[in-house]
């Protein structure tokens, strides 16, 4: 006998499967923070075994970011003209090669290779994760679904930093600095080639496949998320704002508010790395090692660093789309600038305090991860029009990986030249900066379709004498 399912259940089901498949395509930001935070825990060994100098460090950490700013800059062509799931598959495929040349490196150049070619899987997966993930939410939580992303990519670098630091507790120095890093690295295949696998399981963009002409396969798959009757007010909105905005990067620039959309998305990323979380995570070790603690202590202090991250991200997933990305971002970025200044001070005392660089370093990652860490990329994910906004993207992430090389190469290098309270004032005033720009400059987007965004900054920019001469 045959039942009908009542609304709620019918509601439930859609539920379920959009945060299958959020949860699936999330899978690349996890890798994202795995490759990212690996290097946390192999540079000491890595140092010592190549003979590195902080230069030769700053490069094998920052190659990473070279690569990622190659692939973001190829990840909005490709997601845009072979579909996101497709560009998605190949930066799997990346992952797992990243993951086997840098275990098996035998030199530096190999290291650097591996981490450049695992840093295009990183800028691929960076962009087309959050941005999937976004056109396929339903509005009133598409916040909270982009910001499992940044969940993500916390927990992989929790993951990483756990594994990091049960790898260094359970054998001798000797044994990781020859074995142990390379496991570190290695460990990496087994997420990469459950990402890979599982991408065969989930749809296309249904913005991707209106923008192709696909307009049937796109409205099955907005039924699946919001019902039928919302899918056809959807599918009429996406279709209204693809024939709106010209499929060409190039003649939609020449729109002021367009132009500005992109100015904002390029700072807003250049800032993101500017708040010195890359420099806390990539060398945390380091951080809590001349702060005074031993090494295994310095591995376990990290440990927690990714617990926090994860908890906090769950926190900002929660609210993110109740209180609003622009005051969480003006609010935090104030707070991240007085516990770097104070951090800086810490820095500066004869004798250093322990418990107090660690407190601080964590206020500092609580602030991001509530702000700043998913918050630009909810905001990026939503601020541009669909026929355009994979390579749009692709500018502001090649802005983002950008800074985040400058900060992995440069950091090591201002530590030892200029010291630990220099250096985190530094953050702190870029931190001041992206609070006032933020404030004054970024519109709110919570709660809005996509589609409103787009109008939006168009109207705002045919009124805005400020950026019609960008």
């Amino acid at each position: 006998m045959q039942t009908n399912a009542s609304p709620s259940d019918a509601g439930t089901a859609k539920l379920g499967f959009v945060v299958a498949v959020v949860v699936i395509a999330s899978l690349g930001g996890l890798l994202f923070g795995y490759d990212t935070g690996v290097i946390a825990g192999a540079n000491e060994f890595l140092k010592t075994e190549f003979h590195m100098g902080a230069g030769m460090t700053g490069l094998v950490s920052s190659s990473i970011d070279l690569g990622a700013m190659l692939g973001v800059l190829i990840a909005g062509y490709m997601g845009d003209k072979i579909g996101r799931k497709k560009a998605l598959s190949v930066a799997g495929l990346i992952f797992i090669v990243c993951s086997i040349l840098t275990a098996l490196a035998t030199n530096v150049a190999e290291l650097v290779i591996g981490r450049f070619i695992g840093g295009v899987g990183i800028g691929l997966a960076s962009l087309l994760s959050p941005l999937y993930i976004a056109e396929i939410a339903p509005p009133r939580i598409r916040g909270r679904l982009v910001g499992s992303n940044q969940l993500a990519i916390v927990s992989g670098i929790f993951i990483v930093y756990f594994i990091n630091a049960a790898i260094v507790s359970s054998h001798t120095d000797a044994w990781n600095q020859t074995t142990g890093w390379r496991w570190m690295f290695g460990m990496g295949a087994i997420p990469a080639v459950l990402f890979f696998l599982l991408l065969f399981f989930v749809p296309e963009s249904p913005r991707f496949l209106m923008a192709r002409g696909r307009e049937q396969q796109a409205i099955a798959i907005l039924e699946r998320v919001n019902g039928r009757e919302q899918a056809r007010v959807d599918a009429k909105a996406i279709r209204d704002s693809i024939d709106m905005v010209p499929d060409s990067l190039f003649r939609e620039l020449s729109r002021p508010g367009i132009r500005k959309a992109l100015f904002v998305g390029v700072l807003l990323a250049i800032f993101q790395q500017f708040t010195g979380t890359n420099a806390v995570g990539y060398y945390a070790p380091m951080i809590f090692k001349a702060a005074g603690a031993g090494t295994n202590a310095s591995f376990y202090d990290t440990v927690w660093i990714g617990a926090i991250k994860v908890i906090f991200v769950i926190v900002l997933m929660l609210i993110v789309d109740r209180v609003g990305r622009k005051r969480l971002l003006v609010w935090n970025g104030g707070f991240m600038a007085l516990f770097l200044v104070i951090l800086g001070i810490a820095f500066s005392l004869p004798h250093m305090l322990t418990w107090l660089v660690l407190g601080l370093t964590f206020l500092h990652t609580i602030a991001y991860e509530l702000s700043w860490g998913g918050g630009v990329w909810i905001v990026l994910s939503e601020i541009y029009p669909t026929a355009i906004r994979g390579r749009a993207m692709s500018i502001a992430s090649f802005a983002l990986w950008f800074a985040t090389y400058l900060v992995a190469q440069f950091f090591p290098i201002l530590l030892q030249a200029i010291g630990g309270t220099w250096t985190f004032w530094i953050f702190a005033v870029f931190c001041i900066a992206m609070a006032v720009f933020m404030k004054k400059v970024v519109p709110e987007t919570s709660n809005k379709s996509m589609e409103k965004i787009q109008t939006d900054w168009i109207q705002a920019g045919s009124s805005d004498s400020t950026f019609n001469s960008i």
